[in-house]
């Protein structure tokens, strides 16, 4: 492994996947400058600012299991206790369905709460507890991807079952409907978040907003060790050369050992397409296609509370509600989030919110409406993740030059969970040797 001394790194993109990378090669000692080109940092998973309240550009959460994520915030001196609210397992579909996980240990705990899941008869209670037994005798492989509605339909899910327990979940993780999202994928979630410990399937609504919530705080924690965070600069060109990379900015030409295109796809393609010996990789990432996530959030009087904390509806427009009194104090506001494309795309802003409201209206008796409201449309939010998919590797035909992004390799979805570990990943290749790098 090369001298630390002789690293110098440059990170561009100062989301989650760049500020996973930086922390973790600034703790070794190796030099590192983070270039982000907006002026915060999170990328896709960033605060807000509106109606003088702190927002995010996208209502997100995390899943126990995200292991990597977790520990990189305490790393960085965040608290889990304060950062966020933490639930057990709960899937409820307002008066339609029910799941709650059980104060049992894993697997029991979501064993127990199949078998009294309201609004499915007792044939799809066993239909459900049958298929996640026979997931942990496969040990949740399949030695064929196919979509989640094939697996689903050949595992005997009925029809019901699939659209109350299976397709949440699956808009959910993945951001991806089941007709074209990867079962395996899938079975990777429910694998880490369903079948180890019951703390693993808690879901954790952060308090506060995604930039202060890790990348602002890794910033802090990379300065003290010598690091630079450069926000509005971004990265125009790169030039790989034989004995390090050169990048453009509006600084300059600057130079370094290695660089970590931690962007998100499409404007690592744009960065990437110039530089030949990435025709592979290029191709990649130019198969990606894209899936949207759509946050309204509602300023409600502060008297209006939902019946808790996270709330989904069934078949309505509006798939999962957030009530930020409960969360974060900010009493009355109301974030609904939709998933994945749908019909939604084709309203206006003002005729998404009515439909929106009305539903609200309906499932909940709300008779007074929203003193303001904010759309925050993420039209290309994640990749979709399909069956089957070529994603690229954190290490590119160019050993100076590595990718960092929840599209790239890995288990994981479009989630942050996949965006840290695909940083991580980097940081642990950089100063590999070509031969160390053939024998992993």
């Amino acid at each position: 492994m090369d001298d630390p001394e002789n690293l110098n790194i440059a990170i561009i993109g100062g989301g989650y996947a760049g500020m996973a990378a930086a922390v973790k090669l600034a703790a070794r000692g190796i030099a590192v400058t983070v270039f982000e080109s907006a002026r915060q940092l999170g990328g896709r998973a960033r605060g807000v600012e509106y109606q003088n309240l702190q927002l995010d550009n996208g209502q997100h959460l995390l899943l126990g299991c995200y292991q990597q994520t977790l520990k990189l915030i305490e790393q960085v001196g965040g608290n889990l206790t304060e950062d966020f609210l933490r639930l057990p397992l709960q899937l409820d579909l307002h008066g339609h369905f029910k799941l709650k996980s059980a104060h049992l240990p894993a697997p029991l705990h979501l064993f127990i709460a199949l078998l009294r899941a309201q609004g499915i008869n007792w044939t799809e209670r066993y239909q459900a507890v049958r298929l996640m037994m026979h997931l942990r005798q496969i040990k949740f492989s399949l030695t064929q991807d196919m979509t989640a509605i094939n697996f689903l339909n050949l595992e005997g899910q009925s029809p019901a079952l699939i659209q109350k327990l299976w397709e949440p979940l699956c808009i959910a993780a993945l951001n991806t409907p089941v007709r074209i999202a990867s079962a395996q994928v899938l079975l990777n979630v429910l694998r880490d978040a369903l079948n180890q410990t019951r703390a693993d399937s808690d879901m954790l609504i952060p308090r506060i907003n995604f930039s202060a919530l890790f990348p602002e705080r890794a910033a802090h924690y990379i300065k003290k060790r010598g690091a630079h965070v450069l926000t509005s600069c971004g990265v125009s060109a790169l030039d790989v050369l034989n004995d390090g990379v050169k990048i453009t900015t509006k600084r300059g030409q600057l130079f370094y050992s290695h660089v970590i295109c931690a962007t998100q796809a499409t404007s690592a393609a744009k960065l990437l397409h110039p530089v030949s010996g990435l025709t592979r990789v290029l191709t990649q990432i130019d198969a990606l296609t894209h899936q949207p996530i759509y946050t309204l959030y509602l300023q409600y009087p502060p008297f209006v509370t939902l019946p808790q904390p996270m709330l989904g509806l069934h078949q309505r427009m509006s798939q999962w509600l957030f009530d930020q009194g409960q969360i974060s104090g900010k009493a009355g506001l109301i974030a609904c989030v939709i998933s994945a494309a749908g019909i939604h795309q084709n309203l206006s802003q003002d005729a998404l919110a009515n439909a929106v409201i009305d539903e609200l209206a309906e499932e909940f008796g709300l008779i007074v409406r929203p003193r303001w409201f904010k759309v925050i449309a993420e039209k290309r939010a994640t990749f979709a993740c399909t069956a089957n998919l070529l994603r690229p590797s954190q290490q590119t035909p160019l050993p100076r030059v590595l990718l960092a992004g929840d599209y790239t390799r890995g288990d994981y979805p479009a989630t942050l969970e996949g965006a840290v570990q695909s940083g991580i990943m980097c940081a642990q290749l950089i100063g590999v040797t070509s031969a160390e790098r053939y024998l992993q």
